[in-house]
């Protein structure tokens, strides 16, 4: 049985035509006023031509004064959005689902973009990330309410303007996942400490969504199984957080793990044992499925048709989560859903110098060049230079960056 072509239908109602998801990836091709133009629709028709039930946009920013890159698209009642239509109708043809990812990247935005971002507390990201990243200052009472506030505007925005769904970006060591994390929050006040506090920022941003957007919009979130970091957001506490989570009535959660600190997410570090299963992080969506009954989404590592349909029939997941392999062939849903023996063209990576490897964010460089190759009408290219990709990149931000500080 092909457990892709199921439909499913979410606590608030809304149906999900199949168990195939995009999960979230970064356009970073927004104009210079953060406003979304005719390249999202040429690439989210494509996406949605391409048979998936459910796509999650790339992170949209709930504040154009917290970036987490130049060229994120951003909600907020200052920015007017022109052409958002045009996306949102290329992205919800064929009954597709098309949900907005909201995020807010605390101290997770870079140098030149931000002299000095806001976080929970006065923590630096560890070396060689604090040669990109400034020191963060602590954010205030006031200050975290008003981010809170942001959230459910930008919800609001999206509903208004068509889309069928939110999520909230809670992992990967962005705000929100700052905030659940004890080495990233050492607060004393309400919002730090026990996970008890620690969790209360995403409780009051879901449930201010939920305020602006009602109880039949769909609303998800993107959630760390872990951050597999010393002193970081544990495994326990991730359940635990699930477990409110689905208590306040949240439609979605996807699973993911990992911060720019200790990549896991890209499964760099998985054993053998765990590659062979393809899903990064199925041990813990197995333990999570006997304690809520709110649809799991899993994201990580699948790369073919046994390996998404194993998952799913093993009632470990409710949706399969894809990002790369869709971005490297937006069809690949619909072979899926064929039951087509097809393989994810997604491969290692390399410039054949391995110090510059290391150095380099290969991984984004280059998967973002093949969504800004659909976003100007052309396929992706699977054979696409890695070394001049990274020179094209850099050229970019650096241009950028002097235009941001010149600002």
């Amino acid at each position: 049985m092909n457990h892709l072509q199921s439909s499913l239908q979410l606590p608030c109602g809304i149906v999900l035509k199949n168990r195939i998801a995009k999960s979230a990836l970064s356009e970073n091709m927004a104009n210079r006023g953060h406003q979304a133009d005719l390249r999202f629709k040429n690439l989210y028709e494509k996406w949605s031509s391409g048979g998936a039930g459910l796509l999650i946009t790339g992170n949209v920013m709930v504040d154009s004064k917290a970036l987490g890159e130049p060229c994120n698209v951003v909600f907020e009642e200052e920015i007017d959005q022109p052409l958002i239509k045009e996306w949102v109708k290329a992205g919800t043809k064929s009954r597709t689902q098309l949900w907005v990812q909201l995020n807010h990247p605390g101290k997770q935005s870079p140098k030149f973009l931000s002299p000095k971002p806001v976080a929970p507390s006065q923590v630096a990201l560890k070396p060689p990330l604090n040669k990109m990243f400034n020191e963060p200052r602590e954010l205030t009472e006031i200050e975290i309410e008003e981010i809170i506030r942001r959230f459910g505007v930008a919800a609001k925005m999206s509903k208004d303007f068509g889309f069928t769904g939110v999520q909230i970006h809670g992992a990967h060591g962005y705000l929100v996942s700052q905030f659940l994390s004890p080495h990233h929050n050492r607060r004393e006040d309400q919002w730090g400490g026990p996970l008890e506090n620690r969790m209360r920022f995403v409780q009051r941003i879901y449930q201010e969504i939920r305020r602006q957007v009602g109880n039949e919009f769909p609303v998800g979130i993107k959630l760390n199984s872990a951050d597999f970091q010393k002193g970081g957001f544990t495994e326990d506490e991730s359940i635990q957080v699930v477990e409110a989570l689905s208590g306040l009535g949240i439609d979605l959660i996807e699973i993911s793990g990992g911060n720019y600190e200790s990549q896991e997410m890209m499964g760099t570090t998985k054993k053998e044992s765990t590659r062979k299963r393809e899903a990064y992080f199925l041990d813990y969506c197995e333990k999570v499925r006997g304690r809520v009954k709110t649809p799991l989404m899993l994201t990580g590592g699948f790369r073919s048709f046994q390996g998404m349909n194993d998952a799913l029939s093993s009632g470990a997941c409710d949706v399969i989560g894809l990002g790369r392999s869709i971005a490297l062939n937006p069809d690949f849903p619909s072979k899926l859903l064929r039951g087509e023996n097809i393989v994810s063209e997604v491969r290692f990576l390399t410039t054949g110098v391995k110090a510059l490897d290391k150095l380099l964010p290969l991984e984004i460089t280059w998967y973002t060049e093949q969504i800004h190759r659909m976003g100007a009408g052309k396929n992706p290219n699977p054979k696409l230079s890695v070394k001049l990709s990274i020179l094209r990149t850099l050229a970019s931000l650096g241009l950028e960056g002097i235009k941001r500080v010149r600002s």
